[in-house]
């Protein structure tokens, strides 16, 4: 894992997974494409992390990202986080298993797309006869495993049913399976009579309140795949900038005068430089 802050960013909207994500790429690139999306948030996907797991150098590494992101998956910028005191910029690399062009990334930069989770994946079709056991839930899980924090409150697995759309609410609104936890099995009174009645009653007394939305979004600049230098996404197709793609850089324009106008201020400077000081009086 990167330092907090760092590491692999993943921009919302994405399909879901499936086998053919990467088949549009060469081999390299997409083995390295596809053992970075399968890398958690904040993982770090520098070139030297990822020649230490891989059997690649740090070359083809390299070369391998910047191929990323001419094919829309990579994008590396800078990003002044909301809500933040301080004037200083976090260094961002976003990852999209679902290939974007570059106007795709310039509304990405300008705050335009929703930072919405991805579409969960579609479930698995189980025919009748199937043996396997029923896929639970977060919520279920996490009651059920609640005997095992504070032994008080063992549900059965009914309770677990019963009271598993009650959790359901605090994963919306941010809450982590340790604030649940602990507001469920803090400050337990003795001896506990229901379990399951007084994890019902704590799950709607202290459910948190709604996230509020941001008033603006994040600041974001995009930067130069190959020498880093920053600019705006319509200055980078495909995350290069113009000198690295091999334009000329633009001359400066410099405004010129008539020649008019030349004479008249050279005869001037001239006619000023012949006067000599009067002399004042003994």
């Amino acid at each position: 894992m990167a330092n907090p802050g760092y590491g692999k960013r993943c921009v919302p909207g994405q399909l879901a997974r499936t086998n053919n994500d990467f088949s549009h790429l060469p081999p390299l690139e997409a083995a390295v494409a596809a053992y970075v999306d399968r890398l958690p948030e904040g993982a770090d996907i520098s070139v030297k992390t990822l020649a230490k797991v891989l059997p690649y150098g740090q070359c083809a590494l390299r070369t391998a990202l910047q191929r990323l992101v001419g094919a829309g998956h990579l994008r590396r910028g800078r990003e002044h986080l909301l809500g933040s005191d301080s004037a200083r910029w976090v260094t961002r690399t976003w990852f999209s298993r679902t290939a974007r062009d570059d106007a795709w990334w310039a509304e990405f930069t300008r705050g335009c797309v929703a930072d919405e989770p991805p579409p969960p994946a579609p479930a698995p079709e189980i025919s009748p006869s199937s043996t396997q056991p029923p896929t639970r839930s977060r919520a279920f899980i996490l009651l059920a495993a609640l005997g095992r924090t504070a032994p008080a409150l063992s549900l059965s697995a009914r309770d677990c049913s019963d009271l598993e759309p009650l959790v359901m609410p605090w994963f919306e609104r941010g809450a982590t399976e340790q604030d649940v936890l602990r507001a469920l099995t803090t400050g337990l009174p003795t001896p506990v009579y229901s379990a399951a009645a007084i994890t019902r009653t704590r799950l709607v007394a202290k459910l948190p309140p709604e996230r509020a939305a941001p008033v603006r979004p994040a600041l974001r600049i995009l930067e130069c795949v190959k020498c880093g230098a920053p600019g705006r996404p319509e200055a980078l197709p495909g995350g290069e900038c113009g000198p690295c793609r091999g334009e000329p850089e633009p001359r400066p324009t410099v405004s010129t005068l008539p020649s008019e106008k030349v004479r008249a201020h050279a005869a001037e400077a001239r006619a000023a430089a012949s006067r000599r000081p009067e002399r004042a009086p003994a």
